[in-house]
């Protein structure tokens, strides 16, 4: 493989260009530890496409592919954990704490006369 050539610079720039494109999501998401704009089921099916995709990008010879896959499969990992992490913790606790308010309201009951 010519490193040289045009394909593999583009297939250079183009991970450079989409890892940059990604950082600041996975910096923000880490940071606030806020994934509420996430869904479970969307990162589910973005990890189980990556690990899919890998049968085919492995067996490319080795170049920039490679690395933005990696990039890829790894930032997605990132997140599925994280949302398992931050959110249904918190989603835990609103239902404590929702289960805890509802016990604690009186109810009024009707008193057949």
């Amino acid at each position: 493989m010519n490193v040289t050539s045009l394909p593999v610079l583009a297939g250079i720039a183009a991970t450079v260009i989409f890892a940059s494109s990604t950082l600041p999501m996975l910096g923000k998401a880490l940071r606030t530890r806020d994934l509420s704009s996430y869904s479970l089921g969307n990162l589910v099916l973005a990890n189980v496409g990556n690990v899919v995709q890998s049968v085919y990008v492995f067996s490319l010879p080795a170049g920039p592919l490679w690395a933005l896959h990696a990039f890829n499969q790894v930032s997605t990992a990132f997140m599925l954990v994280w949302f398992l992490r931050y959110e249904m913790r918190l989603l835990r606790r609103r239902r404590t704490r929702t289960a805890a308010t509802q016990s604690n309201t009186k109810i009024p009951t009707m008193v057949a006369r």
